[in-house]
C-alpha cells in the first residue's frame, strides 16, 4: 500500500509563490514516476507536471512551463512543486500521484493524495 499526503496549499496573491509537498509512504520501491495534477473549480482534473524517480525525465504542461518546478528528495520520500508567478487561473485543488510511468494521463497513476487547495487572488 502506498500513501500520499499533500501539504503547502493556501491563499496567495497573483505573482506570489507557493511550494507544495507530497510525502510518500508505504511500498515506494515499486514507484517509478510522480506527478502533480490539478482540478480548477467546475473543471476536469488536468495534468501539471511529472517526473521519474531518478529525476532524469520531466514533463510539464504548457500552462506552467517556466513558472512551476518539480523536484524530489527521495531520501525523505517527498516530492515538491515550486510554483512561482502564480496567476488566478492556477486556482485549483492540487493532487499528487504516483505510478509506473511518466505520463500526462491520470489513468497512468495508481495512487493519489487527498489534494490541497491553492487559491490565487487577483
Amino acid at each position: 500500500q502506498v500513501r500520499l499526503v499533500e501539504s503547502g496549499g493556501g491563499l496567495v496573491q497573483a505573482g506570489g509563490s507557493l511550494r507544495l509537498s507530497c510525502a510518500v509512504s508505504g511500498r515506494t520501491f515499486s514507484l517509478y514516476a510522480m506527478g502533480w495534477f490539478r482540478q480548477p473549480p467546475g473543471k476536469e482534473r488536468e495534468f501539471v507536471v511529472a517526473i521519474t524517480r531518478s529525476g532524469t525525465t520531466t514533463d510539464y504542461a504548457d500552462s506552467v512551463k517556466g513558472r512551476f518546478t518539480i523536484s524530489g528528495d527521495y531520501a525523505k520520500n517527498t516530492v515538491y512543486l515550486q510554483m512561482n508567478s502564480l496567476k488566478p487561473e492556477d486556482t485549483a485543488i492540487y493532487y499528487c500521484a504516483a505510478g509506473g510511468v511518466v505520463s500526462s494521463r491520470s489513468r497512468s497513476y495508481d495512487y493519489w493524495g487527498q489534494g490541497t487547495q491553492v487559491t490565487v487572488s487577483s
